[in-house]
C-alpha cells in the first residue's frame, strides 16, 4: 500500500456557541480515490475546507505527508496548498476577461510557480482544447469550460485533486464524462482524488466512500492538536 498523504483525525468544527460538526476520520494514501457523500448542508464543504488548510478545526489533528498542517503559519499552509492541491469547483471561476489558456495558468501564476515546459500544451491537447486556447470563456461550451477547470487543477501535477460538487449540475452523460476526465487526470499525474457531492450517480466510481450524516454534536471545548 502507498504511504499516507493526508490524515485527519477527530475533526470537529464549532458552528456557533452550542453546536459543532463532528466528522469521521479521513485517511488518504497517495493515488487513492475517495468520495465524501452527503446531502446539501451535511458539512461536505466545511470538511473540504479543513482538509485543504483553509479552515482551522475547533478540535482534531490534520497532517499532510506527516506534517501538522495547522501547526504551520498561514503563509506556510498557503505554500503547501499551492504545491500539493488542485481544486475543481461546481462554480468554475473562469475569469471572463482571460483566454482559456490564461485561465488554466492562473492558479500557477497565483502560486508563483512555473509549470514544467510543455505541460499546458499537453493538457490542451489531451483535453481537446488546443483549438480553443485563445478563446474567452463565454465562447466556450459548458463542457469545454469544465475541461478547462480540470486542466487548471492539474497543471502543476498536484498530489491531490479536490472537487466540490463537480457533477451535480450536469446531465447524466456530462456527469459521467467529467468523472472520467477527473479519474484519468488523477491517474496521469499520480494524484489522489477527493470528491465531495450529494450526487449519488457517481458512487459506482469509488471503492472508498465516506458518508457525512448525523454530524451535529454538543458544544466542545478541546483544543486543536
Amino acid at each position: 500500500m502507498s504511504s499516507v498523504f493526508l490524515d485527519a483525525k477527530n475533526i470537529k468544527v464549532q458552528l456557533d456557541h452550542s453546536k459543532t460538526l463532528t466528522f469521521p476520520d479521513v485517511t488518504i494514501h497517495h493515488g487513492d480515490a475517495v468520495l465524501l457523500l452527503g446531502r446539501s448542508g451535511s458539512g461536505k464543504t466545511t470538511l473540504l475546507s479543513v482538509l485543504a488548510g483553509l479552515l482551522r478545526p475547533s478540535v482534531g489533528s490534520m497532517t499532510i505527508d506527516g506534517q501538522s498542517l495547522y501547526a504551520m503559519s498561514s503563509a506556510a499552509r498557503d505554500h503547501v496548498r499551492g504545491q500539493n492541491f488542485g481544486f475543481v469547483f461546481q462554480t468554475l471561476h473562469l475569469l471572463p476577461s482571460l483566454t482559456l489558456a490564461q485561465n488554466i495558468g492562473l492558479a500557477a501564476d497565483m502560486a508563483q510557480v512555473t509549470p514544467e515546459a510543455g505541460r499546458l500544451d499537453y493538457l490542451l491537447e489531451t483535453l481537446g482544447l488546443k483549438d480553443k486556447a485563445h478563446r474567452k470563456p463565454d465562447a466556450l461550451s459548458q463542457g469545454e469550460q469544465q475541461r478547462a477547470a480540470i486542466a487548471r487543477a492539474v497543471l502543476l501535477r498536484p498530489k491531490i485533486i479536490i472537487a466540490d460538487e463537480p457533477t451535480s449540475a450536469l446531465d447524466d452523460d456530462n456527469a459521467q464524462a467529467v468523472m472520467k476526465l477527473l479519474k484519468d487526470q488523477a491517474k496521469d499525474t499520480g494524484a489522489a482524488l477527493l470528491i465531495a457531492t450529494h450526487d449519488d450517480r457517481i458512487r459506482p466510481h469509488f471503492k472508498t466512500i465516506i458518508n457525512l450524516e448525523n454530524l451535529m454534536r454538543d458544544k466542545v471545548s478541546e483544543e486543536v492538536a
